[in-house]
């Protein structure tokens, strides 16, 4: 079998942000394989800080659609979860202030975009936090405890268009230290 079969290897060199989408339902089954994948990130000292905050209704999509902005069709989704933190809970239990919640969301917003792909569905990233006025339009919309904040919303779905990428692009890997600095 060559390394490209292997069902992770696909699913990352086939992801790709997805803008447009069919609207065809994403099933529960599937909803809840996304919330596993999202939970399973790896965080710091294994604190499992994100919270996921999933939205299927259509008002609530076209309301994170106007605050977001143009260039995503968040509306005709079926399914936006966003990714989000206590972060003064985060703090106290971790002890860190720097910020390090923002990583711990990363990683569970790559595992839920990584899944997506695995089950034939594709997403966007949209990125919220310190993206004013999109943190301070969106954080209301999701109705979220004070001190929560929107790491980032992933829309997922059927894709309405776009193929996926493969292979790596050469122009961005540099192979040893210094072998990006030309001559």
């Amino acid at each position: 079998m060559e390394l490209h079969e292997k069902d992770v290897i696909s699913a990352i060199l086939g992801r790709r942000s997805c803008r447009a989408f069919d609207g065809a339902p994403v099933s529960e089954e599937e909803i809840q394989t996304l919330l596993a994948c999202g939970c399973a990130a790896p965080s710091a000292k294994n604190l499992k800080s994100c919270h996921f905050v999933t939205v299927e209704d259509k008002p609530t999509l076209t309301a994170l659609q106007e605050a977001y902005g143009p260039g995503i069709a968040v509306a005709d989704a079926s399914l936006a979860v966003a990714v989000c933190v206590d972060v003064p809970d985060y703090e106290s239990r971790s002890g860190f202030r720097d910020g390090t919640w923002m990583e711990d969301g990363a990683a569970a917003m790559q595992n839920l975009l990584l899944a997506a792909r695995a089950l034939g569905l594709e997403g966007v990233w949209l990125q919220v936090a310190n993206r004013s006025p999109r943190e301070e339009r969106i954080t209301p919309i999701l109705r979220l405890p004070d001190g929560v904040r929107v790491l980032a919303v992933a829309v997922l779905g059927r894709c309405a268009a776009g193929k996926a990428r493969t292979g790596a692009d050469e122009s961005r890997v540099h192979r040893g230290p210094g072998s990006w600095i030309k001559g």
